[in-house]
């Protein structure tokens, strides 16, 4: 049972503008092709997103990051960028994207966008006349294109190996039919890397900078932030697999240190801004010193937090990554980030749901235990200082979807092999509003990735108003977050003594955290009085029986 403090201390109005509001935001990801279909055709959009904005305020976040909606192929789900000034058909126009930042900013929240910049679509203007002008055109600079080798240029230049799987590597098509040069592309074939040598491409990034800010935007979320630069003549890694070397080396594609000029550059036009408007770095580094670079107090103003996205559910592991993100974040004075869940990776309740298997796996797990994590973990995050990311419908308590068809599967890395499994659907399923309709009210004409018959259940129309119900563990966490004094922006906690298996930490303003992350309940002396708990708590004569896989919030 979720139960709720309501008299708790009360701050400012959530929707009043606030400098540096990014230290302790909420921010919560829609992936626009699965939250709401506006039109019918099956497909989310961003009239969808729009009809939708109240439930996002009344589910208390501070901000909305919406992954891409611009122009594109959607050869990775829109990752491939043709237009980066344009809206995909398929997701409305301009004029709607303009709409959806004004009510948004109406109802106080706050819009950050995706952007693209370590490659652009094979669709690209750019892309396009370099192939077609040959091996001469000067576009061909602003892209990686080099000679192959062996005797006829039949090998790739070098040996790196494509996030998807295969060669990062293809060759291309000369004018008049005969073999050409190679391009580099880390992800797709469909998505050239730039060459962020290129002053052009350094300029036209400044520019869409600008063009969404005037838009009205909030900030930006940059993908591949770490990809930008590669090092100097492209060197041989010398070895296979190279995806299980990521997070643990610098590679010669990723976390280059070139990388921060161009962010230093980026924070000088959002400076320029007024509104405190923000980048957040999708970075993966080996080390969280390493993320830490890339918001030192003239660079980016938020980095994810992958180290703690991919922590076991175990106390030693969880409070060894809290403190290694609050010691790295400290001496830049940017805030720790807090994530569960993404469009990339499995589903916290469903990787929660059996025994440790990384970020990524197929299983569908002990459901009842994967919730009752998923919910602890929850409370865990939400307590922590800094900034939080939710994932739309986690709220719900969605699991991966882990038995959709071969053939309904989208993720162009399915199908690939030594690459990304391709399994990314499974997070992406269309959540559910109602608890009918042709998609549980995601839209009148169906889904483009097929809902599971018992979504109806964790819907947003079957979960509201039932205290129990994840939603409104949600509605209940995001509003004591919001008017408690000791949650929110910081850099520190203060580690309580505790049983094995068990986190206790205090914030200032007379706030307490404990999580049980063992299968056994567990008692403990009562901190306080109970704000929220995700599974009832048994406490009487200054004691309390901690459930297995809980967490309690306690006002001292």
């Amino acid at each position: 049972m979720t139960q709720y403090l309501a008299d708790a201390q009360t701050t400012a109005d959530r929707s009043a503008p606030s400098a540096d509001w990014w230290r302790s935001a909420v921010i919560y990801q829609v992936y626009p092709r699965s939250f709401a279909d506006g039109n019918g055709d099956g497909m989310g959009d961003l009239p969808g997103i729009r009809s939708r904005l109240p439930y996002l305020r009344e589910l208390g976040v501070d901000a909305v990051w919406l992954s891409p909606f611009y122009a594109s192929p959607q050869a990775d789900a829109g990752y491939d960028v043709a237009d980066y000034r344009a809206i995909d058909p398929m997701f409305g126009t301009l004029l709607d994207a303009d709409g959806l930042i004004r009510d948004a900013h109406d109802l106080g929240l706050r819009i950050i966008v995706d952007l693209v910049p370590n490659h652009s679509s094979d669709a690209h203007e750019w892309f396009r006349r370099a192939l077609a002008e040959g091996p001469a055109s000067p576009l061909r600079e602003r892209y990686h294109f080099r000679p192959g080798k062996g005797v006829d240029g039949e090998l790739p230049p070098n040996d790196w190996e494509s996030i998807f799987g295969g060669p990062a590597w293809t060759r291309t098509e000369n004018p008049d039919g005969t073999p050409g040069d190679w391009y580099l592309h880390l992800f797709a074939p469909e998505q050239p890397d730039f060459n962020w040598n290129h002053p052009a491409v350094a300029d036209e990034f400044r520019s869409i900078l600008r063009f969404w800010l005037d838009m009205g935007v909030d900030g930006f979320r940059v993908d591949v932030a770490h990809g930008l630069v590669k090092a100097e003549g492209l060197p041989d890694i010398g070895a296979n697999e190279q995806l299980k070397l990521l997070g643990n080396d610098v590679m010669p594609f990723f976390d280059q240190d070139g990388v921060h000029e161009i962010y230093r550059a980026w924070r000088k036009i959002l400076d320029e801004y007024p509104g405190d408007r923000i980048a957040v770095a999708e970075a993966w580094t080996p080390t969280v010193e390493r993320t830490a670079n890339y918001v030192r107090p003239d660079e980016l103003h938020q980095a994810f937090n992958f180290q703690y996205l991919g922590t076991h559910w175990d106390a030693a592991e969880l409070r060894e990554v809290i403190d290694a993100s609050l010691d790295a974040m400290r001496p830049v004075g940017a805030p720790a980030t807090w994530v569960l869940s993404n469009h990339d990776v499995t589903r916290h309740a469903t990787r929660f749901a059996g025994p440790p298997a990384g970020t990524q796996i197929r299983e569908a797990g002990d459901r009842e235990l994967g919730l009752r994590r998923a919910r602890a973990a929850t409370l865990l995050m939400l307590a922590l200082p800094g900034s939080a990311y939710l994932y739309q419908g986690e709220e719900l308590g969605l699991p991966d979807v882990t038995d959709l068809p071969d053939e309904v599967r989208q993720d162009p890395a399915f199908g690939r092999t030594e690459g990304q499994d391709g399994f990314r659907d499974g997070c992406r399923v269309p959540i559910p509003w109602t608890t009918g309709g042709s998609s549980y009210g995601f839209g009148t004409g169906g889904s483009w990735l097929p809902q599971p018959d018992s979504w109806a259940a964790l819907s947003v129309e079957a979960q509201t108003g039932d205290p129990d119900s994840t939603l409104e563990l949600y509605r209940s966490a995001l509003a004591v977050r919001g008017e408690h004094p000791g949650l929110g922006a910081g850099d520190s906690v203060q580690w309580l003594d505790a049983p094995e298996g068990v986190l206790a930490f205090g914030r200032a303003g007379g706030f307490v955290c404990t999580v049980n992350t063992t299968g056994a309940p567990v008692r403990i002396p009562a901190p306080g009085r109970v704000l929220l708990a995700s599974s009832a708590v048994d406490h009487a004569g200054g004691e309390a029986e901690l459930p297995a896989d809980s967490a309690v919030w306690w006002t001292v």
